[in-house]
């Protein structure tokens, strides 16, 4: 079975949600579920690093892999997540090519700078030699830069150039906010295009939020290749919420 970023770097058609929950048996369900992965938000959602712990443990017994979102202007919360097994991670407002070098520093054991031990889960508890955990881990795990400021659309070049980004994350909310247009609007859409048309330059695949799974099809077929669709919560209230006309009929 591919890991996650071959899948991405083969630009496979990958679905997958945000977990906003701190419960390893969210992570369980969703595995089963069948969804390619899930992104952990740790942005917008109560959960710390020890939640994180069994999230993650749940992640290999469900076969599903998943990443954590954060927010930090420093990346020195990116290592302790990659050594508890985590498949990657999702960097918001990433603004430059100094912010993307900076989020690849910490995931990269080739770039020097990432503090070394094979000794947490994703080492096999010192099951695997150095070298070898240094390998692995390189190989496998997903650098995601997430575009979603109208300053980065000036960057795009640069931050796609780097060999280590794995995807250009495209964050549309935030992004119509920062460039003070509608969500969903035109002047977005025309955005997105452009991330998009960068990525492509490059060979770097492209991720993008949506909403609604109705929205996959259109933007898969202009080059967007994974998609987090909603939320566990979104998913709970929509289900939740349909029941009630069974009761007011």
């Amino acid at each position: 079975m591919q890991d996650l970023r071959s899948r991405i770097e083969a630009k496979d058609l990958l679905i997958g949600t945000f977990i906003k929950t701190p419960a390893p048996q969210i992570v369980e369900i969703l595995g089963e579920a069948g969804l390619d992965f899930a992104v952990v938000d740790q942005e917008h959602a109560p959960i710390g690093i020890a939640q994180m712990d069994m999230m993650a443990l749940a992640s290999r017994a469900a076969g599903m892999p998943i990443l954590s979102r954060r927010w930090g202007t420093s990346r020195d919360w990116i290592a302790p997540l990659l050594d508890l097994g985590v498949a990657g991670v999702m960097v918001p407002h990433v603004m430059d090519r100094t912010d993307a070098e900076a989020v690849c520093d910490a995931v990269r054991f080739s770039r020097g700078k990432r503090g070394l031990s094979p000794s947490p889960r994703a080492g096999n508890y010192g099951g695997m030699t150095i070298q070898d955990y240094q390998h692995n881990c390189d190989a496998s795990s997903v650098a995601m830069v997430q575009i979603e400021d109208a300053s980065a659309l000036d960057h795009l070049d640069d931050i796609a150039a780097i060999d280590d980004v794995d995807m250009l994350f495209i964050g549309p909310a935030d992004l119509a906010q920062s460039m003070q247009v509608g969500y969903p609007s035109d002047a977005l859409d025309e955005a997105i295009l452009r991330i998009v048309a960068a990525g492509q330059k490059h060979d770097k695949a492209i991720g993008l939020f949506v909403g609604n799974a109705a929205h996959i099809p259109d933007w898969h077929a202009k080059g967007v290749t994974l998609f987090v669709c909603g939320s566990d919560q979104s998913m709970l209230k929509s289900a939740a919420s349909s029941l009630l006309p069974v009761k007011g009929g």
